[in-house]
């Protein structure tokens, strides 16, 4: 319901009898919440907004917002809970879960289909039809959807588990959500996690199967555009099938096609291990100093393997044969003697000792090529058009309450003026209307103009003059700030309010795991894509785009765990950001020990 853009009406403080008024109708709709608990979400003294929207269908919702995070929205007489009251209370309704693929599609409009549904040991919920039920994924408690169940639990079972099981209203990450301040969801563990760890494992494999695609699509059944046709319709009812089916069709296919997947796995693996063992030769051959020994394994990758990749090539363990660095290193040691590695620390490898005299080693032959982190590339190094930060001017707009003092230079309202600019208008305007102190210079004296556009009411019998630094901080003040971007041979854009800056956040997945999460790359000129790719490359950790609510041209970049500092370093270092227009480098890991 709120995958598209909503609309504002109003936003208004509610009343004292409203507000009782709504403790009441939650106390009714959930009666399983206590008095403690609905003073926590209904608290008497604090701001509580009533904020009246329009869906993108029209329908019209009323929503119930504390501390800017949307509590409830009230459909056609009906309340419902959002995902941030079910992160503070999970068991408040009935659940239903499924699978982590299903999510995106639920997000952009979908409905939970039964054969997405995972039938816990204990049974599915009992719930009648029109019921408010809630969605989570395997492996979390944290609800991730709203919506009403489409029929009831004995007619789930009677339909063979097929058909539509959820009609989602509300979902994690559409604008229902993005209204709030955008918080993911708790790692709530489920008690049930042994069949849930299976399905990561086979999901992995799905995935490199390419058949994420075809479960997905039978977990869920997105809302039918109006172009769509009977016989669309018909082929959706078809590709209803249980999990168990695919599973039982998966197994009949397998030795089939197991030999053919092998051939296509192949090639690519036998690429990835030749180019692996390039880098590892090019690396001890001409980057690696006896007097570095020992040398982190960690930092032997990421510092001497990846300058060493030839232009055009990514280096990517998990795409070859050996999937982890440790167990590459151990072949090294083993089959070709080059190199020693001991764990110096509990969990860490280090590179003790290298064969200079190695025969292979010696015989290797250094390509003729530089490093790949030169020059700052778009893409980190690789590409062809070198990356030049934009020139970000701040602008000031002349607003209407100071038009009059503009007047006199043939500036009005919406005229677009630099800093210096300003200074030396209303230092010419100073002048001109003789406004000096002449006992002190240091003064202006303040006309009815200037009081009228750089005074507050209560100032007027107050203040007769100001200093010249609060007479121009004051104007600049009470102008509309603009800024002008240039981009290297193209136009400049003058835009009206702040420049975005890049923001780079950590949050958290799952069972205490930790995500970067960078956004606004697009202001500055920057492909998400890109990035994401250099960003990858150095910390060796999957990325991810994701597109970011209410926003039609942006997408943001996850990559796995707390890696700002290395984000940091490539948009300050690599890409010449400015420090001023990155937003949460203070974030970074600090250096030391753990306690």
């Amino acid at each position: 319901m709120f995958a598209r853009p909503i609309r504002v009406k109003s936003n208004t403080a509610i009343k004292g009898s409203d507000r009782r008024k709504l403790k009441a109708d939650i106390s009714t709709s959930f009666p399983s919440l206590s008095a403690d608990e609905l003073s926590e979400l209904v608290p008497n003294k604090e701001e509580l907004n009533v904020v009246k929207i329009y869906a993108h269908k029209g329908d019209a919702v009323t929503l119930y917002v504390l501390h800017k995070n949307p509590l409830f929205f009230e459909l056609e007489k009906r309340l419902y809970p959002t995902v941030y009251v079910l992160w503070r209370y999970p068991a408040l309704l009935p659940t239903f879960t499924t699978w982590p693929p299903v999510l995106q599609k639920m997000i952009g409009g979908a409905d939970l289909m039964l054969p997405g549904v995972v039938v816990p040991s204990s049974g599915l919920p009992d719930v009648k039809q029109g019921d408010y039920c809630s969605v989570t994924l395997v492996n979390n408690r944290a609800p991730v959807a709203v919506g009403t169940a489409a029929v009831s639990t004995g007619e789930m079972h009677s339909l063979g588990m097929k058909g539509r099981g959820v009609c989602v209203l509300h979902t994690y990450m559409d604008y229902l959500w993005a209204f709030g301040d955008k918080s993911a969801p708790p790692s709530l563990p489920n008690a049930e996690c042994d069949g849930q760890e299976e399905y990561e494992e086979e999901y992995e494999v799905n995935k490199m199967e390419g058949e994420e695609e075809e479960i997905v699509e039978t977990c869920v059944e997105e809302e039918q555009c109006p172009g769509e046709t009977v016989t669309d319709q018909a082929c959706c009812g078809v590709e209803e099938l249980s999990l168990a089916e695919q599973e039982e069709e998966r197994g009949e296919k397998g030795n089939e096609e197991e030999d053919v997947n092998q051939d296509d796995q192949k090639m690519p693996q036998e690429i990835m291990d030749a180019l692996l063992l390039q880098c590892f030769l090019h690396a001890l051959k001409s980057k690696v100093k006896k007097s570095e020994l020992p040398l982190l394994t960690s930092t032997f990758l990421r510092i001497h393997m990846f300058s060493c990749c030839p232009s055009g090539m990514q280096l990517d363990i998990k795409k070859s044969s050996y999937k982890k660095l440790s167990k590459f290193l151990q072949a090294m040691q083993k089959q070709h003697n080059l190199v020693r590695v001991k764990e110096l620390t509990k969990g860490v490898e280090s590179i003790v000792e290298v064969d200079w005299k190695n025969r292979e080693l010696r015989s290797f032959q250094v390509p003729e090529e530089t490093d790949v982190e030169v020059s700052p590339m778009q893409d980190g190094g690789e590409g062809e058009t070198p990356y030049h930060p934009p020139e970000i001017t701040a602008l000031y707009s002349v607003s209407a309450r100071l038009e009059p003092l503009f007047l006199d230079v043939q500036k009005r309202k919406g005229t677009i003026l630099q800093p210096a600019e300003v200074k030396h208008i209303v230092t010419e305007y100073v002048k001109k209307n003789e406004l000096v102190d002449e006992n002190n210079k240091n003064y202006v004296t303040v006309n009815p103009i200037l009081c009228d556009c750089l005074l507050e009411k209560s100032e007027y019998q107050e203040i007769e003059s100001l200093k010249w630094d609060d007479l121009f901080s004051r104007t600049l003040g009470r102008m509309q700030e603009c800024y002008q971007i240039v981009f290297p041979g193209k136009r400049p854009v003058q835009k009206k309010g702040h420049i975005e800056p890049i923001d780079i956040a950590v949050a958290s997945r799952g069972s205490n795991k930790k995500v970067t999460l960078i956004k606004n790359l697009e202001v500055y000129g920057l492909d998400p894509a890109v990035v994401a790719t250099a960003l990858q490359r150095r910390v060796q950790a999957s990325s991810v785009l994701q597109p970011i609510p209410g926003s039609k041209d942006k997408v943001l970049v996850q990559i796995q765990g707390n890696q700002i500092h290395q984000a940091g370093n490539l948009l300050l270092d690599h890409y010449q950001i400015p420090r001023k227009y990155i937003n949460g480098l203070e974030k970074a890991q600090k250096g030391g020990k753990k306690k």
